[in-house]
């Protein structure tokens, strides 16, 4: 597979989107505002950047892809805007390491969820991988040292959990357009957060957060939903992790960030058992 032309164009794009979403800790520990803010302008910036990609990918069609959405696209649209505010609002209030943490449990939460809900067959392994996932939780949990910790963390799992509803969604109505459904959670973003955030910043933080929407969110976006068409499910579902181990090791580089013994050990469980599940799927 990895001598296929398609496979290894398809795998370059996903990694790739793993290394520019892992920017987004170091981008918001940059930005000096409030996450309402925040996560405005990013969705303004990533909106703009994402219509500009479905203009020059579909043309005309574009308007019909919209209306393709239906219930089930708005449903995904506001999943997919609840895990955005959560992980904006989740890295103010805890370490990068946290808050990636719970995405990088996401598929394995998406998987007990498919399984409830979809009646979709789960083997074993992903089972066990789900319990000892679950027990790396329960270890970061129990080092929350107050009530505020615990706040964060909650956050944070808020975050993982609205993700996984939406890939449940996605794989409940595989004819919705994900690309189209990610502008509609931008522009939900962007609508609930637009009261609460300052209009006038300096060039400075506004260059940050051009960046933060148009090249994290939209470029992170169109290389992921490009490349995850060419290769399998599983091989995606490993690469992605690296977002959640390159994330906490740019900021802790750069900023000094100290995630604490309980996340490192507990973060290292969830990756573990994420990563053993996607390899057992591989083979």
């Amino acid at each position: 597979m990895a001598h296929d032309p398609n496979y290894r164009r398809g795998a370059i794009l996903v990694t790739a989107a793993t290394i520019v979403w892992s920017s987004a800790g170091v981008l918001a520990r940059l930005v000096a505002i409030d996450p309402w803010t925040t996560l405005f302008w990013r969705s303004c910036y990533a909106t703009s950047a994402l219509l500009l990609y479905l203009l020059w990918r579909d043309g005309r069609a574009v308007p019909a892809g919209f209306r393709r959405l239906g219930s089930a696209g708005v449903a995904m649209g506001v999943c997919f805007a609840l895990s955005m505010i959560a992980f904006i609002y989740g890295l103010s209030l805890t370490s990068v390491a946290t808050a990636l943490l719970f995405q990088a449990a996401a598929p394995l939460i998406a998987a007990a969820l498919a399984f409830v809900f979809l009646r979709e067959r789960i083997t074993r392994a992903k089972f066990v991988a789900i319990a000892v996932s679950f027990a790396g939780v329960l270890v970061i949990v129990g080092g929350a040292p107050d009530l505020g910790s615990l706040w964060a963390i909650a956050v944070s799992a808020t975050c993982g959990i609205s993700y996984a509803i939406t890939v449940v969604l996605a794989r409940a109505r595989p004819d919705v357009p994900t690309t189209e459904a990610t502008v509609l959670a931008l522009l939900i973003v962007g609508v609930t957060t637009a009261p609460f955030a300052e209009l006038s910043l300096p060039p400075g933080q506004m260059t940050l957060l051009a960046l933060f929407g148009t090249f994290q969110m939209g470029l992170g976006l169109v290389l992921f939903t490009t490349g995850v068409r060419l290769i399998p499910a599983a091989d995606a579902g490993l690469l992605s992790v690296l977002e959640s181990v390159l994330g906490p090791a740019v900021v802790w580089l750069a900023f000094g960030e100290d995630p604490g013994l309980n996340t490192l050990i507990g973060g290292g469980i969830v990756v573990g058992a994420v990563v053993a599940v996607g390899m057992l799927e591989r083979r």
